[in-house]
């Protein structure tokens, strides 16, 4: 027996600070809900962690972003529709104004309509936007051309995923009189009406033409968003497999260091009781 070191309390007590760290850790990890809370305790666990949870904003962005791109597609062609049915308006005015049944004055009111609706379709061209990103040029007014014409300041760029590559264009036409070639058109007499129906048709094949672009676009980013949307469902599940506490097998350690450190405690309890027995051998 000895008196200068109790070996036994010693003993007794780095296995119950080692049971109280434990708790600790256990404590911290069901209260924070993560496994892993700092590069100690799972340092590959939370470099994975970490790389795949920058994927997975990277992704809802992205999912956001694509969100905004059906937006922009859905008012794109929301305003074509209405141009459509400008146009046909004009097939139907100049169908009329080839009819010989009309004065000349009826046909310089059938042109007066004629004209205003020219004008809406410029003003649609040029002030049609998403956010302030206009969909259209409607300013550029060239020569004779083929349409559909696409605009000079290009396609329209959206970042439909989480890396640089993956982007989708949407293509930006020229969408006014001059664009769809129909600047020169009037109705005013019956040889200008029957010149003009061919211009008028050309122009509403060239804007189906814009909305065809338009409905694909938006039919891609549909199908990116269910994509984007399953992988960010699988990537966050097993980020959480990784990062998240089992809470019951976590319990389950609780409840096993807590014996372990009643235990412990009762240990150092009985480690050091023994010195007292010498005292008795001293009596």
């Amino acid at each position: 027996m000895i008196i200068q070191n109790n070996i036994a309390g010693i003993n007794a007590s780095r296995n119950r600070s080692i049971t109280d760290g434990k708790m600790k850790k256990s404590l911290e990890k069901l209260s924070s809900g993560y496994r892993i809370n700092r590069a100690g305790d799972d340092a590959a666990g939370l470099t994975i962690s970490e790389l795949m949870r920058t994927q997975i904003r990277g992704l809802e962005q992205a999912m956001r972003n694509t969100n905004d791109g059906i937006g922009l597609t859905q008012t794109g062609d929301g305003a074509l529709a209405e141009v459509h049915s400008m146009l046909g308006r004009m097939k139907t005015l100049a169908t009329q104004s080839a009819n010989g049944t009309y004065t000349t004055v009826a046909r310089e009111g059938l042109d007066f309509e004629r004209q205003q609706l020219i004008d809406e379709i410029n003003r649609i061209g040029l002030t049609t936007n998403f956010d302030e990103v206009p969909l259209f040029d409607g300013e550029s007014q060239l020569p004779v051309i083929q349409p559909p014409e696409k605009a000079d300041a290009g396609d329209i760029t959206l970042q439909i995923g989480h890396t640089s590559e993956e982007t989708l264009d949407v293509p930006r036409y020229r969408m006014n009189a001059w664009g769809l070639n129909i600047q020169d058109v009037n109705i005013r007499t019956i040889d200008e009406a029957n010149a003009a129906m061919t211009n008028i048709d050309l122009a509403i094949e060239a804007v189906a033409d814009i909305r065809a672009g338009f409905g694909a676009s938006q039919s891609h980013l549909e199908h990116t968003y269910q994509n984007l949307s399953v992988t960010n469902e699988n990537m966050t599940s097993a980020e959480s497999r990784i990062r998240d506490t089992d809470m019951a097998d976590e319990f389950t350690s609780l409840t096993r260091e807590n014996v372990m450190f009643q235990a412990g405690a009762s240990m150092c309890a009985q480690a050091n009781s023994l010195p007292e027995m010498v005292m008795n051998l001293l009596r």
